[in-house]
């Protein structure tokens, strides 16, 4: 499990260096996280493409189509499900988070809470990126605007639970067809 783990902290970091070059304010990302070893006996011509640097070990991120803008990440993972030959998945997205202290005072409804949110003097952007595999384990890494050095990077396996909770549930094969 613990290679497992570091293969997954390593895509885990892989996905938050590209959207750390991508820029701030960037629309909701959903990768499908795919064995490398097994996605290159399956499509050897992606060696090439990739190039000379590329491991068979661990796990290849390959980037979904756009997400529906209009749809929040969360609602949207609400409707997907991957198949078996995907491992595990992985999503990056950017959030304002508030300090505990807006939390009284934060509205029941979704439009107004991301109008207070927008609005508040305390908010921070932070770019959370999730990833989970199929086996439950997990990787989050979490960066505050303007703080894009590595050394920067908040990471562990349970920062975003909510967000984990929801990829695992993706990973979930359905009994009925």
């Amino acid at each position: 499990m613990r290679v497992r783990e570091s293969d997954l902290r390593r895509a885990t970091l892989e996905i938050d260096a590209a959207s750390t070059q991508a820029g701030w304010d960037q629309p909701a990302r959903l990768y499908a996280l795919v064995e490398t070893g097994r996605l290159l006996a399956r499509e050897p011509s992606l060696a090439t493409s990739l190039g000379a640097a590329v491991e068979s070990s661990g796990f290849t991120a390959v980037e979904q189509e756009p997400l529906d803008s209009s749809r929040s990440l969360e609602d949207v993972l609400g409707d997907i499900e991957w198949p078996p030959e995907v491992d595990g998945c992985a999503a990056a997205v950017e959030r304002l988070v508030l300090p505990p202290s807006a939390e009284e005072f934060l509205p029941d409804e979704p439009a107004a809470q991301r109008s207070y949110a927008a609005g508040h003097p305390q908010r921070q952007e932070v770019r959370i990126v999730a990833a989970v595999l199929r086996d439950g384990s997990a990787h989050c890494a979490l960066r505050v605007r303007g703080h894009d050095e590595p050394q920067d990077l908040v990471e562990g396996p349970d920062l975003v639970p909510g967000l984990v909770r929801l990829l695992s549930e993706t990973l979930t094969t359905s009994l009925q067809d």
